[in-house]
């Protein structure tokens, strides 16, 4: 007599989301659980986050997780809604702009999203989205990934549970790399040939055209003064000045190639300093962000830069990206909440 075959373990109801919430805007990514392998249902979009100290942070970081899983549960397929149930989330993880890891800025996030989404804290994460890129990109194993948007950062993890991070500590002191830095050393070098400390060259003419301004007008450096230190400015101000002085490399112009130089230097020490502090020897590297997207000088020259201080390093595309890192997280909790 045989025995009756052993009943199928029950599903987990509810789903998995990842949430990857940036500056200019929030995205939300439904999955199944495991065993259902993680198949992704639906993905919606939401506002922006700031940082969660400013007046308005903790709104915007409400609305921002409500409207993208709002967005997204009305693109779930009719089917998935038995297996979401009345109370659509198992667990979820969130990578987010400004989230510091073991801040009290972090933990502030968590108590927000726990009341945002309506999940115990046992079954939320909330990180730094460089955190849900990285594990993204490599899907929980060993690799570095470099970020250059308008701001940088680099973080690296060995595969085994250590990880490291290297730079990313504002664009007021810590941007070498960036696309901001990048507008500002141009903007700062053109203020230098206009007072007779450097050679004037087209690299000021452009900069200052890209500023609506005139390039022989004698009260431009004072405009320029002024127009830096206004609120609308900011970060993002020097950084639309990057593709100039790229532009500018591009076609030959000695002062504009030593910015990029300079600046694909300094991503290249980032990298070297996580491959040293996580003992990586041939580590696997994903680049990131709209800079290094973008710019093709600054993107040259950090690869050519990376081989002479880390040989054995190799550019790779990411696995996947930071909502899949997101989703990864959430499912690791759904699995302790098994």
């Amino acid at each position: 007599m045989t025995g009756s075959p052993a009943a199928a373990a029950p599903q987990p109801q509810g789903l998995i989301a990842g949430f990857d919430a940036g500056q200019s805007h929030t995205r939300c990514r439904l999955a199944l659980p495991h065993p259902a392998a993680g198949v992704v249902l639906a993905e919606g979009e939401g506002p922006g986050v700031c940082h969660l100290a400013a007046p308005d942070g903790p709104e915007r970081f409400r609305a921002a997780l409500q409207l993208s899983l709002q967005s997204a549960l009305e693109r779930l397929p009719a089917e998935a809604q038995a297996q979401a149930g009345p109370e659509p989330l198992l667990a979820a993880a969130i990578g987010a702009s400004g989230i510091e890891q073991g801040t009290a800025v972090q933990e502030e996030g968590r108590r927000l999203a726990a009341r945002a989404l309506q999940l115990p804290l046992e079954r939320l994460e909330v990180t730094g989205d460089e955190r849900t890129a990285l594990h993204g990109a490599f899907a929980g194993g060993a690799g570095i990934l470099v970020i250059s948007g308008t701001g940088t950062i680099a973080v690296g993890q060995d595969g085994q549970g250590r990880s490291h991070r290297c730079g990313g500590w504002g664009w007021l002191l810590d941007g070498a790399g960036s696309a901001m830095d990048i507008g500002r050393d141009g903007l700062a070098l053109s203020l230098r040939m206009a007072d007779g400390r450097s050679p004037d060259s087209d690299l000021r003419r452009a900069l200052w055209q890209a500023l609506d301004l005139g390039v022989d007008d004698p009260q431009a450096p004072q405009r320029i003064k002024t127009l830096v230190v206004q609120p609308q400015f900011g970060a993002a101000g020097f950084a639309a000045l990057a593709p100039v002085v790229n532009d500018l490399a591009r076609r030959g112009d000695a002062e504009a190639a030593a910015i990029l130089e300079a600046n694909a230097a300094a991503l290249a020490a980032m990298v070297v300093a996580v491959a040293a502090a996580l003992e990586l020897q041939n580590p696997a590297v994903v680049t990131s962000g709209g800079a290094l997207r973008h710019l093709e000088g600054l993107h040259q020259r950090f690869a050519q830069r990376l081989q002479e201080g880390l040989g054995g390093a190799h550019l790779v595309d990411p696995q996947g990206d930071a909502c899949a890192g997101a989703l990864q997280l959430a499912q690791q909790l759904a699995d302790q909440a098994a």
